[in-house]
């Protein structure tokens, strides 16, 4: 069994930069892929990135590449989602979720554990 717990969410302006934190208990942190995702009001959920075991291998949604950085610290049991240049297309509850496999996957169905989300909310 694994425990997500995420924060780091906020109300931002247009422009500004955040980090979420994905904080994890249970099994070994460095025995699973972590993910991020995100689900705006009335839409479905969507993949934004995804890291590999020893965050050797990343992998970004075309709409936050470049933009987004996300990343791990195995010693803290801890991933991270830094957002930058937020736009208010980003607006969304975002949710890490982690599955255990060295492959990380696009596909939120892969993923067997989620946290409960924080919200992101970029104002104009």
């Amino acid at each position: 069994q694994v425990q997500l717990v995420e924060s780091g969410g906020g109300l931002m302006q247009v422009g500004d930069s955040l980090r979420l934190s994905c904080a994890a208990s249970g099994r070994t942190f460095s025995t699973y892929a972590m993910a991020w995702f995100r689900q705006a009001p009335g839409k479905e959920r969507e993949f934004v990135a995804a890291i590999s075991r020893g965050g050797g291998t990343t992998l970004y949604a075309d709409s936050v590449k470049g933009r987004f950085t996300i990343s791990r610290d195995n010693a803290k049991n801890t991933g991270y989602l830094q957002m930058n240049s937020l736009k208010p297309e980003d607006t969304a509850v975002y949710y890490c979720a982690v599955r255990f496999s060295s492959f990380i996957s696009t596909e939120a169905n892969e993923y067997g554990y989620w946290g409960q989300g924080t919200q992101v909310t970029v104002s104009s």
